[in-house]
């Protein structure tokens, strides 16, 4: 079996695995943790001195676009305007890496979503508790 032939079935599998969301909670925790998983490969990359994976570039971009265009300014306020600023601020330091720009501050980025991800899931236990499901 070839390098191509065995990336080629990963990318398939990876892609067919991934869950699929009909709650509007459930898409945003999936998109945070596709961002998380993304911004950590590029950050890991960086920090051995590797080329960004365009793959996870493209991820990450994509991620960034739903979460930022899913925010609700009005209802959302001051935290949607907060979320958006830091969406924003990963946002520019991946298209700082996929530039090929040193400076990028992918390992931060990566730290900020992290703990964006960490709150979701505890305010998910909340959503699911309230609603009477299994957490």
């Amino acid at each position: 079996m070839s390098f191509a032939f065995a990336r080629s079935r990963y990318r398939q599998a990876d892609s067919v695995v991934q869950p699929v969301a009909d709650d509007p909670y459930d898409v945003v925790f999936v998109t945070l943790k596709a961002l998380s998983r993304a911004l950590e490969i590029l950050a890991a990359a960086q920090g051995q001195g590797r080329s960004a994976p365009t793959e996870h570039l493209n991820r990450a971009l994509t991620a960034i676009y739903i979460l930022q265009s899913s925010l609700d300014f009005e209802q959302g306020g001051e935290i949607a305007g907060d979320l958006f600023q830091l969406y924003e601020f990963a946002r520019f330091h991946v298209l700082s890496a996929l530039r090929g720009e040193a400076e990028a501050r992918l390992p931060e980025a990566a730290g900020a979503i992290a703990e964006i991800v960490a709150a979701w899931e505890t305010i998910g236990s909340e959503v699911r508790a309230g609603r009477g499901g299994a957490a």
